[in-house]
């Protein structure tokens, strides 16, 4: 079997909900190792004028998560669910917020998204999100497109941290995470 999920023989040749659910968990487990082996400064470092960090990102991918598999699902509120009200208020980051805490928050989230969407069909309505009802399709590949965005960023904020622990402009080895990197060799 290959590293990677979605390159997987049987994953290559599986239906559309397979296929989903194995690339939205590798975007998910990248975005949670963008902070593996990072000190909680680094973790914190703020690199870009907009409150993006890497631990702001983790932050903000559990809020994803709830807002589209537990809001667009439950019908439950974002005050019932316990998050921010708008996107830009999940980047920030609360002192007691740590790398081991956010991870694990992130990881319960995701666990939960699987779970609250396991008995859905693609085509299957949800009814809890502003836009109104949308098929659970949409919400996938929306998912699919801001976890990518977002493991975008962490690479190259990752990638400025680890170059400031060397003092290079460029950081060492073939790239940030050995297995984003050994995706993308050859075209993907």
């Amino acid at each position: 079997m290959s590293s990677l999920p979605s390159k997987d023989p049987a994953v290559l040749t599986a239906d559309l909900r397979t296929q989903f659910d194995a690339f939205l968990d590798e975007h998910r487990a990248d975005l949670h190792a963008c902070l593996d082996g990072l000190t909680e400064e680094e973790a914190r470092a703020s690199l870009v004028p907009s409150r993006t960090t890497l631990l702001g990102l983790v932050k903000h991918a559990a809020f994803v998560e709830k807002v589209w598999f537990d809001e667009a699902i439950t019908c439950r509120s974002r005050a019932e669910i316990g998050i921010p009200a708008t996107p830009d208020e999940s980047f920030i980051l609360a002192e007691e917020d740590t790398i081991a805490g956010l991870q694990a928050d992130y990881l319960q989230a995701c666990e939960d998204s699987r779970r609250r969407a396991a008995s859905l069909d693609l085509d299957d309505l949800v009814r809890g999100n502003r836009r109104g009802p949308l098929p659970l399709r949409w919400v996938y590949l929306h998912m699919l497109r801001e976890l990518a965005q977002h493991c975008g960023h962490a690479d190259i904020l990752r990638e400025q941290i680890l170059a400031a622990r060397t003092g290079r402009h460029r950081p060492p080895g073939p790239g940030i995470y050995t297995r984003r990197a050994a995706m993308h060799n050859g075209c993907g």
